[in-house]
């Protein structure tokens, strides 16, 4: 019996040790596995790799993955979705774990849903916004990293009585800015979510200062809409063109938000744009453990023949759930996450 293996969409601190238990795993009960090259797009160009014991030795805390990754879509390549069931079948490819979130996932669901694909998903986004599972490995890195970074900044900050503005991730959900902002003490937060308002925002800066505390961080998600006292609502891109799953390229909201804030309140405002870093480098030890245990039960949904289904976290326990539940919508930053938050602002 012979399993494939893909890693999809954006990279992600852990993949490498989901990658290296699924194979130990399998490899353990006689299977081979092929590791597929640059996501989709691999199973559409027929881009093959053998993964062994030899292959995933040494990869546990190594960032990034080792099959390479790509936001490609088969189903928006014309014949990608033949060429992908073709790669299949002349691979002699009985089994397939897919790596990745909401895009990757999706694509996961639909191959399942129309041709019976025999596909098992890993929930992989440091954006944490996949419904049918509690965390994603790699939120916790990305958190981590922003937690840092605002740390340092807390100095400067004081140390000039300056404002910053720090950007993080976070397209559609503000996870890592709720977490990191909470962690590192923000005294305002703006998510996709909740969309507190420039002007609401400047006043709980100039209440802070008013207070004698002058300075301020303010952690803003890339996904935020500028929204204003008026009812408006600005998006700001880095480019209109959308990728293969129909997404905007964010990027410029720290700028934007950093204007309004030094023109409305006349305090000096700077920007920290964190960007890939937030992806980068080495696991977690939380994100090592929580990936390792989802390639384990990647595996043994393979072993069982469960297609359709993904692994989840559920408390503390690894269980699996349909990829139709856990792609069917974005799980978001509920009301009484904010409002711990706001509890701090100002």
């Amino acid at each position: 019996m012979r399993a494939g293996i893909l890693t999809g969409g954006g990279d992600c601190p852990g993949l490498n040790a989901v990658i290296r238990a699924v194979v130990r795993r399998l490899h353990d009960h006689g299977w081979e596995v092929a590791g597929v090259r640059e996501g989709w797009r691999g199973l559409v160009d027929g881009k093959l790799m053998p993964l062994g014991p030899r292959e995933v030795s040494g990869i546990l805390p190594r960032g990034g993955t080792i099959l390479g990754t790509t936001r490609t879509n088969p189903y928006k390549l014309e014949g990608g979705v033949e060429r992908v069931l073709a790669t299949v079948e002349a691979s002699g490819i009985d089994a397939l774990v897919a790596i990745g979130g909401e895009d990757t996932l999706g694509v996961a669901t639909r191959l399942y849903a129309e041709h019976s694909f025999p596909v098992v998903g890993v929930p992989k986004t440091i954006d944490n916004d996949l419904s049918g599972t509690d965390y994603t490995f790699g939120f916790d890195t990305a958190v981590w990293v922003c937690t840092e970074a605002i740390d340092r900044l807390h100095t400067t900050a004081e140390s000039h009585n300056r404002v910053m503005v720090v950007e993080v991730m976070g397209r559609h959900t503000g996870w890592i800015a709720v977490m990191s902002g909470i962690a590192g003490g923000a005294d305002v937060i703006l998510i996709p979510e909740q969309p507190m308002t420039v002007e609401g925002a400047c006043e709980e800066i100039k209440s802070r200062h008013a207070s004698g505390k002058v300075f301020s961080i303010v952690v803003v998600s890339e996904g935020y809409e500028l929204t204003y006292a008026s009812g408006e609502r600005r998006q700001v891109t880095q480019e209109a063109a959308l990728d293969a799953f129909g997404h905007v390229r964010f990027g410029g909201v720290g700028d934007a938000l950093a204007q309004e804030i030094e023109e409305r309140t006349g305090y000096e405002t700077r920007v920290t744009v964190l960007g890939h870093v937030q992806r980068g480098g080495s696991p977690t030890p939380r994100d090592r453990v929580l990936a390792t245990r989802y390639g384990l039960k990647a595996a043994d949904l393979v072993l069982a023949g469960s297609w359709g289904r993904m692994v989840a976290l559920r408390g503390d326990a690894i269980v699996d759930v349909s990829l139709e539940e856990a792609t069917a919508e974005l799980k978001t930053v509920p009301p009484e996450w904010y409002d711990v938050a706001k509890a701090f602002f100002g």
